[in-house]
């Protein structure tokens, strides 16, 4: 891999969920590489230009309009398309590097507001009492509907130490309170582990970004020197949005043969078709191989993989992987579906911009895109004993508007999804309702990595040859998509 080449695969900054990324300095300014433009539709956009700029009610900023024609030239494309300017640029680097300035919250946008993902672990917003499925209405003194994504997140981030008043709605509540938060500079911690019980094992990622497959090969070094003789490993993937691509082929690179692929992409551009193998040329940015000092016991010790409706992209690139060369047995729900790659074309003629668009579908190494589909585990298993209360309310790639497709049926609304969702959503509005009242207490999910934790216990059982409690009411949702060819 170049060194003016650093693949991204699905990740959160603050806020959205940004896809597959392959950030290649593509010389954006060279007149050579530009493609003929369509003349007459680029009399119009300036006929529409000046109209607004001498007819407006009131002045209006050239450059505002600029950035606005291709924001929403890029935007409209899909939803992992995006133009980053200034402090957007900055952002969406400090996402990628696993550190930033703010509150802490991943976040999406619904129907013009700012609604919670989740907080991230151990941030003041987490720390705060902030939940999944909080709306944002107001950042300090700002209404939050009408900003768009970049807006909002800006009023969000500031200098460590300064404060931010968020209004937040909580709808099962049905109030509005506010909660003040000081800003701290949040380092999200990728990579947790911990030996269950003798022989066995857990590491989790949260995110895969820079610091990411260091922090992955020290601490299974720390579970080996605890368990030499390690009997299994579950590793964890649950609501894990990908990250760095790289990142993500060295992590299946640690369990795979030498050279084994992990992920092929294919796109119109050359630097878009690829095949990333478990090699270090493939993940190591310094020529060091960080995967070296392992044990020869990695390559064969039993793994299972947890993953939910919430591990995208790089997440579905390593449980592919796994999958597809039998090295792990996947658990849990059908992933998010994020399959596309993005390429960031940083060299554009304005300093600090970049624009990131979508070049690309990846592929597992038996040649299957999941996009808008996802990986389907060996062994489905709900998130509790009683079942998954809210796997129904989870985005899914299906679900977001503009989502890359292949043919007509593939575009269909998912009926059977829409009834799960709202029956889903009205059960949790009841239990809340009751507690409420009281008379109740609303389902909530243990820690990942607790002992309450009931997927892990099953992937323990699994890993230990104990009988395992499968999901008898997960349906698969079969969204076809074509073999690279």
């Amino acid at each position: 891999m170049g060194s003016n080449v650093m693949k991204v695969a699905g990740w959160v900054a603050v806020g959205a969920v940004a896809g597959a990324l392959a950030t290649m300095q593509l010389q954006a300014t060279a007149r050579s590489t530009l493609s003929p433009l369509p003349l007459e539709d680029m009399q119009q956009l300036a006929a529409v230009f000046d109209l607004v700029k001498r007819s407006y009610v009131e002045p209006v900023d050239e450059k505002k309009l600029i950035r606005d024609a291709i924001g929403g030239m890029v935007s409209g494309l899909d939803p992992h398309s995006a133009y980053f300017e200034g402090q957007a640029y900055k952002e969406f680097h400090e996402g990628i590097s696993g550190k930033f300035t703010g509150v802490g919250i991943q976040i999406e946008m619904e129907e013009g507001l700012v609604k919670v993902v989740s907080p991230i672990e151990g941030s003041p917003a987490f720390r705060a009492g902030l939940q999944t499925g909080d709306l944002i209405t107001r950042i300090d003194e700002t209404a939050v509907k009408g900003l768009n994504m970049d807006q909002a997140i800006k009023r969000m981030r500031g200098p460590s130490g300064s404060k931010v008043l968020l209004t937040v709605y909580r709808k099962a509540e049905n109030r509005t309170f506010p909660v003040p938060i000081v800003r701290e500079e949040i380092k999200t911690r990728s990579v947790r582990s911990k030996v269950m019980e003798p022989g066995y094992a857990w590491i989790r990622i949260n995110q895969f970004q820079e610091p990411t497959l260091r922090d992955f090969v020290e601490q299974l070094k720390e579970i080996f020197r605890a368990e030499p003789n390690l009997k299994g490993l579950v590793l964890d993937l649950r609501n894990d949005p990908g990250g760095l691509l790289d990142v993500s082929v060295g992590v299946s690179a640690a369990f795979l043969p030498k050279d084994a692929v992990v992920v092929s992409t294919n796109g119109q551009i050359a630097d878009a078709r690829s095949v990333l193998k478990a090699s270090p040329m493939f993940y190591s940015r310094d020529g060091n191989d960080l995967l070296a000092g392992l044990p020869a016991l990695i390559k064969t010790v039993p793994v299972v993989v947890l993953v939910n409706e919430g591990s995208a992209s790089a997440s579905e690139i390593v449980a592919g992987a796994l999958k597809d060369h039998k090295r792990a047995v996947i658990m849990g729900s059908q992933t998010f579906g994020k399959g596309s790659v993005q390429s960031e074309m940083a060299r554009l003629p304005m300093p600090n911009t970049s624009l990131k668009i979508t070049t690309a579908r990846y592929y597992t190494p038996s040649g299957q895109s999941i996009q808008a589909k996802g990986i389907l585990p060996d062994i489905p298993v709900d998130e509790t004993a009683e079942g998954s209360p809210y796997s129904a309310l989870r985005m899914r790639e299906a679900d977001l508007d503009k989502h890359l497709v292949n043919g007509p049926e593939a575009d269909k609304k998912d009926a059977a999804r829409e009834k799960a969702r709202e029956e889903a959503l009205k059960k949790l509005e009841e239990a809340r309702a009751k507690a409420k009242e009281g008379k109740d207490k609303v389902p909530t999910l243990p820690e990942y990595g607790a002992a309450d934790d009931f997927p892990l216990q099953q992937a323990l059982n699994r890993l230990k040859g104990k009988p395992v409690v499968a999901s008898k009411t997960q349906i698969e949702r079969k969204i076809e998509e074509p073999k690279a060819r």
